[in-house]
C-alpha cells in the first residue's frame, strides 16, 4: 500500500475544506479515510480488463408510456363549470396585485 493517511494528511484536508475538527474527530477521520483508501487500494489491484465499462449494474428499461394524444374532456363543457372565464379560458385572481 501507498503510505497510510496521516492526522497530518487529515489536518490538510480539513484545512482546506476550512472544517474545525476536534482531536477526537481527527482520530475517527484518521481511521475512517484509511480504511476507504485501504478498500480503495483492493478494487485498483483487481483484474479489470476482462470487464466491460458499466454504467448500471442492472438492465435499464424505460417504464413511461407513450406520448399519444388521447380524447379529453371537452373544453365548453369544463368551462361552463368553471367559477369565471372569459370565454375561451379559465380566469384566476391576480396573486401579485399588479396591473397588466
Amino acid at each position: 500500500m501507498a503510505g497510510r493517511i496521516t492526522r497530518a494528511d487529515v489536518v490538510h484536508v480539513a484545512t482546506l475544506a476550512r472544517l474545525e475538527l476536534t482531536e477526537e474527530e481527527l482520530d475517527r477521520y484518521v481511521d475512517q479515510l484509511g480504511a476507504v483508501l485501504e478498500h480503495a487500494a483492493d478494487v485498483a489491484a483487481l483484474d479489470t480488463s476482462g470487464v466491460p465499462p458499466t454504467a448500471h449494474p442492472l438492465p435499464m428499461e424505460n417504464v413511461l408510456r407513450e406520448d399519444v394524444a388521447r380524447p379529453s374532456l371537452d373544453r365548453d363543457e369544463v368551462l361552463r363549470e368553471a367559477p369565471d372565464t372569459d370565454g375561451t379560458r379559465f380566469r384566476v385572481p391576480r396573486i401579485l396585485g399588479e396591473e397588466p
